[in-house]
């Protein structure tokens, strides 16, 4: 089966994990983008910490997972966001408004909605989790 998109299937599997209650999860293959998405998320505690390991292939990831996330997912396609359409794709993908961060890929590099905010920057939507 080809991998269509590496960070949508690294999220999921992350997903599951939570959902059985693992404490611990391996994500193969690695990228940048999902070692910086996995850093947003450590930032605002949704997991533990995780490890790359070098395997001269394309890496793997491990993550440990402490147990506080409920869903995350991927944005597909990457859709454009001014900073005044915030508001309208936080009410569209998080349950509440100060509840779960969307994570997006601007000028600035990836970042949560709220740090966007504060830089005033668009960008494109990479995902979300809460």
């Amino acid at each position: 089966m080809v991998r269509m998109s590496v960070l949508a299937d690294a999220l999921k599997t992350i997903s599951n994990a939570e959902k059985r209650g693992k404490r611990q999860v391996l994500i193969r293959p690695s990228s940048k983008v999902i070692i910086k998405f996995l850093k947003c998320m450590q930032e605002h505690g949704y997991i533990g910490e995780f490890e790359y390991i070098d395997d001269h292939r394309s890496g793997k990831i491990v993550v440990e997972l402490v147990g506080r996330l409920n869903k995350c997912g991927v944005i597909s396609p990457r859709f454009d966001v001014k900073v005044k359409d915030y508001e309208k794709w936080v009410g569209n993908l998080l349950p509440s408004r100060q509840f779960g961060h969307m994570v997006l890929t601007t000028p600035f590099g990836i970042m949560t909605h709220e740090e966007a905010r504060r830089k005033h920057t668009g960008g494109k939507i990479l995902g979300f989790f809460y």
